[in-house]
């Protein structure tokens, strides 16, 4: 019955602490986590916005470039 109720009481502590251990560590720590997770989210979509708009610029210039060397082509002047 000792043995019992020994076994009973350090089942208890374990599970208190691990849950202690779980309340006051993990999951403060996983809130910081989840925050940092939203703004580097953030900072991404804000990084991928910009490298579309580079992106569309640089496909806006290659197609003037390529315009103007049809149009050189056409008129016969496209050596010069």
């Amino acid at each position: 019955m000792l043995i019992t109720r020994g076994f009973s009481l350090t089942n208890f502590v374990i599970g208190s602490s691990a849950l202690c251990f779980q309340i006051f560590v993990l999951y403060p720590w996983h809130e910081k986590l989840e925050e940092k997770f939203r703004e580097l989210q953030k900072d991404h979509l804000r990084l991928l916005e910009d490298i579309k708009g580079e992106h569309k610029d640089e496909l806006k210039s290659i197609r003037k470039e390529l315009e103007l060397l049809n149009a050189k082509k056409r008129s016969g002047n496209f050596w010069l």
